[in-house]
Parts: structure tokens; sequence; C-alpha cells
């Protein structure tokens, strides 16, 4: 295995750079395993369950739907992981930057798992915890806004999957200012302008901060709005 990974893109950088050893491979190559594993156990533990249940005819047609969609869902999850772990296997002659996976499919490898998750745990919550009868105004007006609050939680763990997959953490590590200024000078430097908030390193990072910082004020918001 590790004479595969050495014709890698990333290997022929990290021998440029910085070398590696066997062991500091076997690191990076158990970390995988286990997680490619621990996947593919999980995914069993869906799918199986869910082939046999769509065979009950005491599960309604809503819920099998939604079984279905589970597995197709961790199917999904287990292709984009593949296809984010691929573009981090191709080369790229004319970058001078570290090999890494794409930002873009990292985010969306993290974002089909929270939905997934999020799916799932809305699912068993209503079989487990089923609403006995109508919501007061109050209550319907709070559980959108903690709706609104967990979409932008989801929103911010979609931004750190950008500063993850651009290594952006590394270009301000002081704070609450980067460097010394409040807002950096090279915040939008690339052409067209919607590239900086997924490829700008900068630009990713404030957001991250903006956006982590933002949804702190939204949870104690809905935290006051919550007490009696």
């Amino acid at each position: 295995e590790f004479d595969k990974y050495k014709a890698s893109p990333q290997w022929k950088y990290q021998v440029v750079h910085s070398g590696m050893t066997l062991n500091e491979f076997k690191f990076i190559w158990y970390m995988e395993w286990g997680h490619r594993h621990l996947g593919r156990v999980i995914g069993a533990c869906v799918v199986f369950p869910t082939l046999v249940l769509l065979t009950r005819p005491w599960i309604s047609n809503n819920l099998k739907l939604r079984l279905a969609g589970f597995s197709s869902l961790v199917v999904f999850q287990g292709f984009l992981g593949w296809y984010m772990v691929k573009s981090g296997l191709e080369d790229n002659p004319e970058s001078t930057d570290i090999p890494r996976v794409s930002q873009y499919r990292l985010a969306s490898h993290l974002g089909s798992a929270f939905l997934l998750y999020l799916t799932m745990f809305k699912t068993s919550m209503e079989i487990l915890l089923p609403v006995q009868h109508s919501l007061s105004p109050a209550l319907q007006n709070l559980r959108r806004w903690s709706g609104g609050v967990a979409g932008f939680a989801f929103l911010t763990a979609l931004s750190g999957a950008f500063v993850a997959g651009l290594d952006a953490g590394l270009v301000y590590n002081s704070f609450p200012k980067f460097a010394d200024r409040w807002i950096p000078s090279d915040l939008i430097v690339f052409s067209p302008y919607w590239k900086n908030f997924f490829e700008n390193t900068t630009t990713v990072q404030f957001d991250h901060r903006l956006l982590g910082h933002s949804l702190l004020v939204a949870i104690c918001a809905v935290w006051v709005m919550s007490r009696p």
C-alpha cells in the first residue's frame, strides 16, 4: 500500500517538502481504513433492515418511502466519499500548492451526512414522540425560529468544510483580529467575485468566523424567546 501511495500527487509533494516515514503513512492509512469500514458497517445496518421492512404490511407507505430515502442517501454518501477522495489523487502539474481533496466535494460529503442524520432523527422523534395535540401559536413560532437556527448551524458547518478543505485556518491564526486588521485586506481578490467565498482562503476563514459568531447570537436569542 505504501508503494501505491508513492505514485500519488501527495507523496510527490511530501518528498520535495518534508518527506514521510512508513509510520506516518500507517497513521493516515489506518484512519482512512477505519473510516471506510465504519461507513460500510453503517450502510449495511441501514440498507439490509430496510429491505426487510419494506416487505412488512404494518409499515405505512409514508414510512416505507422515508426508509427507502435513507438507504438511498447512505449509498449516495458512500459514492460522495469515493468521489471526494478521488479528487485528492488527481495530478495537477500547474499547481504549486499541497495536493488536497476538493473543498466542494468535502462540503457535499459532510452536508449529505448531516442531512441523513437529521432526517433519520426527525423521523425517529415523530414515531417515538408523536404530537398528540395542536401547538399553541407561541410554540409554533418558537419551532419556526428553532428550525431557522438549525439551518443556520448547517450552513456554518458547511463553511467549516471549506475551511478544512482549503486549510484556511492556517492563513490567520490571530483572534479576534486578522493579524492587525478587523477586515483583512485580501478579502476580495479573486475574479469573478463569487469565487472568493469558496476558493479564497481569507474569505472562507472570515465567513466561517462571522457565521460562528452569528450562530451564537441566534442560539442565545432563541433561548431568550423560550423563557417563560
